[in-house]
């Protein structure tokens, strides 16, 4: 072999082994955190449904154990090592949140025996896969972060069913949060021009591809997300009463289910809030991003404010930066680290707005990733070109009007599935998601 062709194979292997490396650490990682996080619910209370919004806790544990099996298993050649009957009461597109209950669940030690035994098996497996593969799942170890991600994504599901528990206090250990000085709003001049939307990286989504560029006119944006304490001003000031800043539709909805505040906040008396926060119940702070609101709240608030939702195409701009430098991140390449943005769960809810300097955008735009999910203007439409993969059911079955786009990732979501070009979706009325919004405004 010449020595450039050994040189080749070892940078083939080389890279190889770090995507593999990538692998193993994200889905211990994932495993590591749905653990941590579950560890102290009592049996009884993981096998209840505490909301009609999401599944009993125990069926996120071995629906992402089903999931694995047949993606990192099945999918790549390797046996079934379980009853094919899991497939289909783990299917999350076969039964509805609110019926999953009443389905022939595992309990908890026997779902968490069925995790073990496919994570097992999914270790000895990886040994056996081609270092080069004409097989799509496995090109840069795609298949390997989708699964990792989707148990990321299934922990904030968790995290919000957590929210949701009343039966019992979940008293979670918080990691420290930062406590920056007053941090006023202001607003940040945009230029327009093209913006790449999408990604190309191994680990993408199909519903990020393809990579394409949109012009967007310039614009101004909120440097922070919308804090509680702006919000507050809206909501005391009547804004739930007045359907002139509601979509119709939005306005119906709130007037027909008696909402007057966010999610989670309790009126004690003239100018007096509460909030509560897993198992506490604590003064409405006011300087933090306002989250559990759904997009038609975002949407009232920015009319009132006279102002919009950004697009997501503007909101990427944002992140992208307008110096004509690609970015993965807002700050750069670098992986997002407690310095850039609070992600990954630990402190189990927001920051302050400005506690993440280092998070910055090149055009001064603060808190674009982690702490809340941002709401868009835009529906969630497929790119041009879009084909599904692995399966339809990720992205192509919600393709439509029905949702709206959030992006930026929230406190609770998992760096390995937050970047510039992450695209998440969700109903407008959704509430019980981490979701805040930031305002934008046309250039006059």
């Amino acid at each position: 072999m010449s020595m450039r062709a050994t040189q080749q194979a070892g940078t083939a292997e080389r890279a190889e082994a770090d995507w593999k490396a990538r692998a193993w650490r994200e889905l211990d990682a994932a495993r590591a955190r749905t653990r941590a996080m579950l560890e102290p619910v009592p049996e009884t209370e993981l096998m209840r449904q505490h909301s009609p919004l999401m599944s009993p806790l125990v069926w996120d544990v071995a629906h992402m154990a089903n999931y694995e099996e047949q993606w990192l298993l099945r999918a790549l050649g390797a046996p079934a090592i379980t009853d094919p009957a899991f497939d289909a009461i783990y299917d999350a597109f076969r039964h509805p949140r609110n019926t999953r209950a009443t389905l022939p669940l595992l309990e908890p030690e026997a779902a968490w025996a069925y995790a073990t035994r496919v994570r097992e098996a999914v270790r000895a497996h990886l040994e056996a896969v081609p270092l080069e593969s004409a097989d799509p799942l496995l090109a840069g170890g795609f298949v390997y972060g989708m699964v990792a991600q989707h148990e990321q994504q299934h922990a904030e599901t968790l995290a919000a069913t957590l929210q949701l528990m009343t039966e019992v206090e979940y008293l979670p250990v918080e990691a420290l949060r930062p406590r920056p000085g007053a941090v006023p709003q202001h607003e940040v001049f945009i230029p327009g021009g093209p913006v790449p939307l999408g990604n190309t990286d191994a680990w993408a989504y199909d519903n990020e591809r393809p990579r394409h560029l949109v012009d967007v006119a310039p614009f101004l944006l909120d440097a922070h997300p919308v804090t509680t304490g702006d919000y507050l001003v809206f909501v005391e000031s009547g804004g739930y009463e007045d359907a002139r800043w509601w979509d119709p539709k939005g306005f119906e909805w709130i007037q027909a289910e008696g909402l007057r505040h966010p999610l989670f906040w309790l009126p004690r008396g003239q100018h007096v809030w509460l909030r509560r926060r897993f198992g506490t119940v604590e003064p409405l702070p006011r300087d933090e991003p306002v989250q559990h609101v759904s997009w038609y709240e975002a949407d009232a608030y920015a009319r009132w404010a006279g102002k919009r939702l950004p697009t997501e195409a503007e909101w990427e701009k944002a992140a992208q930066g307008s110096d004509g430098v690609e970015r993965a991140y807002p700050w750069g390449n670098d992986a997002p680290t407690d310095a850039h943005a609070n992600l990954g769960g630990s402190r189990w809810g927001v920051s302050p707005v400005g506690s993440h300097p280092l998070g910055r955008s090149a055009d001064g735009v603060f808190g674009l990733l982690g702490d809340v999910w941002e709401w868009t203007s835009s529906d969630f439409q497929p790119y041009a070109g879009f084909r599904a993969f692995p399966y339809r059911e990720y992205s192509e079955v919600f393709f439509g009007t029905a949702s709206k786009v959030l992006r930026g990732g929230s406190w609770a979501s998992a760096p390995v599935a937050v970047r510039n070009s992450f695209r998440n979706w969700d109903f407008p009325i959704r509430r019980q998601i981490f979701a805040g919004f930031r305002c934008a405004r046309d250039v006059r």
